[in-house]
């Protein structure tokens, strides 16, 4: 099934400025997201943020918040975003099947809620250039675990691709210029 920019959304889980400086290859993970966040807002997609106990780890990186809808980011402290009442809120009331996701750390909050998506019916997307975890072990483990459960591991090119659909545009020729290099 193709990722349709009218049923999906892209979930930003918990890249935190504390937090950020201990994952694997963290820097990379902040330039993918950014990267995807960006095209998400040109095509005028739904971004939805969570962040994990931010009293103690801190808010979104800066590089990425200012990207974000703050009406859209929610505090939470259950690792599954599935699991927190007013995140599970806002995910159903969205109107979305598909939930395209990247953050940290792939193999708790990451894993834990693509899983409980998976069980809510929506379709899971977990973007594997977009998602890490402190250990590169660990973030490999998540992903052939959600692998196995159904969910779908793509690439943020993957992503934007399918949420562009076709040549010809304008946002296809802005995309190209400035992000497809």
């Amino acid at each position: 099934m193709l990722i349709s920019p009218e049923k999906s959304c892209l979930l930003v889980v918990d890249i935190q400025e504390k937090l950020a400086p201990a994952i694997f290859e963290s820097e990379e993970l902040i330039k993918n997201s950014k990267w995807l966040i960006e095209i998400a807002t040109i095509l005028n997609l739904s971004i939805m943020t969570t962040e994990q106990y931010p009293q103690g780890i801190g808010y979104t990186v800066e590089e990425l918040k200012r990207l974000l809808p703050l009406d859209k980011t929610m505090e939470k402290t259950h690792f599954s975003c599935m699991a927190e009442p007013s995140c599970q809120k806002m995910i159903n009331e969205s109107g979305v099947e598909q939930i395209v996701i990247i953050g940290t750390e792939s193999h708790v909050c990451v894993l834990q809620t693509a899983i409980q998506l998976k069980q809510e019916a929506f379709d899971v997307y977990v973007v594997e250039d977009c998602v890490s975890s402190r250990k590169q072990a660990d973030k490999a483990c998540a992903l052939a675990r959600m692998r196995g459960c159904g969910i779908h591991i793509v690439t943020r090119e993957m992503v934007a691709f399918e949420w562009m659909q076709k040549a010809g545009t304008e946002s296809f020729r802005h995309i190209s210029k400035n992000y497809l290099r």
